[in-house]
């Protein structure tokens, strides 16, 4: 049986993940880099691994137009200092010229840094 500070950090993972989702939504990439570790990486659908760097000056180039993020689902595991998150959305999002409703699965790991819970990586999927 899980304790009320793994149940504290699984809430803590989901609010980081969530602040995530609002910057997205919001093209907000200023609250994207405070939330996303330097050496994170999006691993996109197409198997594709882009560095957090590139996919932000993409999304500032409007390559990426996050409009609405419908949660279905998200589950949480946390160990320590590290968590493991699952989110499954409806993502109607503008990428490279097509929008369209995207069933996206998003995993993401996190780190506790400082406080903090930072993402490490993200890798999409369609559910």
């Amino acid at each position: 049986m899980g304790t009320q500070s793994d149940a504290q950090g699984r809430e803590e993972v989901v609010r980081a993940w969530r602040a995530h989702v609002r910057a997205l939504t919001e093209g907000d990439t200023e609250a994207l880099e405070d939330l996303l570790d330097e050496g994170f990486t999006l691993t996109h659908m197409s198997g594709y691994v882009q560095p957090k760097e590139e996919w932000l000056a993409q999304m500032r180039a409007g390559w990426f137009d996050y409009h609405d993020v419908d949660e279905k689902s998200v589950s949480v595991e946390v160990t320590g200092g590290t968590a493991h998150l699952v989110g499954r959305t409806v993502t109607d999002a503008t990428v490279h010229g097509v929008r369209a409703p995207w069933h996206l699965q998003l995993a993401f790991d996190y780190a506790r840094r400082s406080g903090t819970w930072t993402a490490l990586r993200a890798i999409g999927t369609s559910w």
